[in-house]
């Protein structure tokens, strides 16, 4: 194969979505240098579940066979220290401090990116490469992601947080594909196992989808200190006790062993009285948040140009919902159209133009309030 288009170090996790996209780089001509990273060891934890996903031995066998059989090379890089100090720790210091963190974000934007960068300056690579379901582009002198054709599928809300450094040098080459086409691809090239292999959607280490149990197990005597709490409504009348409040997020309904007589909902959470505040879906209610520790995307700044219309993501899996912005300096006041229901201390909010990423940044509070006035809108030029 003619080599045209540079050295590329593609992350390989062993699943289809990677496995394609270091395959379609390899076809067009990129010289391909597959790396699996090794961010978590699940059994130095415990856990009622076998190890599996990304970090699991299987997986790295898979990465590896892929690279063996298309004649690139592969390596495995252990990042476990480096992963635990940061994304362990700060998921752990999180749910103590009563908020709800978004590892993978954090993952995105402080490990597996600069990990991915030293090593492929090592080894002369001039790009990076994942599969996921995003586009980036250059454009005014910025690096810009927008979603993926797939909406089903789209990950651009999961990289917000990456640097202009970093997208400079980014490849994603399946934002342009639905995850049919990547079934296809896959089957058209005899990879049947890849298209069979069941995928996680799982936290990489609590791949049992017990956080309790984690953070029992991470933090020695949690569960005796923060037992015997209290549930109150807002006007602090308590109706029942709880395990503690690590152990409950905003916007849980189940789970909670409280009878009221109508649906009753985690609203807030306060770990200095160790109280967990219930309510009814409209006290999940809110009109407007700020978001702080800010990384801008398709604009360097939107200080200064008047409260600017977007769509704001305030988890994963929410559709978006109409807003304006506000930058005051090192924070972004989101006013929101119409009130959203659950915004969480702790999760990220990421702010488009249309398909694009304007920005992120995390959910310090938010609050019931008056909707600025149409009139005072302005739009990003």
């Amino acid at each position: 194969m003619n080599i045209t288009k540079g050295r590329v170090l593609v992350a390989m996790s062993g699943g289809i979505d990677s496995s394609v996209a270091a395959v379609m780089l390899h076809e067009q001509g990129y010289e391909v240098v597959g790396m699996t990273m090794k961010t978590w060891d699940y059994a130095s934890a415990g856990g009622s579940k076998k190890e599996t996903g990304c970090c699991s031995l299987d997986s790295i066998n898979d990465a590896r066979q892929i690279a063996v059989d298309l004649g690139f090379p592969h390596y495995i890089i252990d990042i476990r220290e480096e992963f635990g100090d940061f994304v362990i720790s700060n998921f752990t210091e999180e749910y103590l401090a009563g908020r709800t963190p978004n590892p993978c974000v954090l993952c995105n934007t402080h490990i597996k990116w600069d990990a991915l960068l030293r090593r492929a300056d090592q080894l002369g690579c001039a790009f990076i490469a994942t599969g996921h379901y995003a586009q980036v582009r250059e454009e005014n002198g910025r690096y810009v992601i927008s979603k993926g054709i797939d909406d089903n599928k789209d990950q651009s809300y999961a990289l917000w947080g990456v640097s202009q450094e970093s997208l400079a040098r980014t490849l994603f080459p399946l934002g342009e594909l639905r995850k049919t086409a990547i079934y296809d691809f896959a089957r058209e090239r005899g990879f049947t196992e890849l298209v069979n292999k069941p995928e996680s959607y799982e936290i990489c280490f609590i791949p049992d989808n017990d956080y309790r149990g984690f953070l029992r197990r991470r933090v020695p005597g949690l569960e005796e200190r923060v037992a015997g709490g209290e549930f109150v409504l807002r006007d602090g009348t308590v109706v029942g006790q709880h395990e503690g409040y690590p152990f409950y997020t905003i916007g849980q309904r189940k789970g909670l062993g409280v009878a009221l007589g109508f649906p009753v909902y985690v609203t807030a959470i306060d770990p200095e009285t160790n109280r967990v505040v219930l309510g009814n879906f409209d006290d999940l209610a809110s009109t407007r948040t700020v978001v702080s520790k800010l990384n801008m995307g398709k604009y360097a700044s939107l200080e200064g140009r008047g409260l600017v219309p977007s769509t704001t993501k305030i988890r994963y899996n929410h559709d978006g919902s109409p807003a304006f912005l506000e930058q005051k300096g090192d924070k972004i006041y989101v006013y929101f159209e119409q009130a959203v229901h659950a915004v969480t201390p702790g999760q990220a909010a990421v702010f488009y133009e249309g398909e694009d990423v304007l920005g992120g940044g995390w959910i310090e509070r938010h609050t019931i309030g008056e909707i600025p006035e149409p009139s005072e809108t302005v739009a990003v030029r």
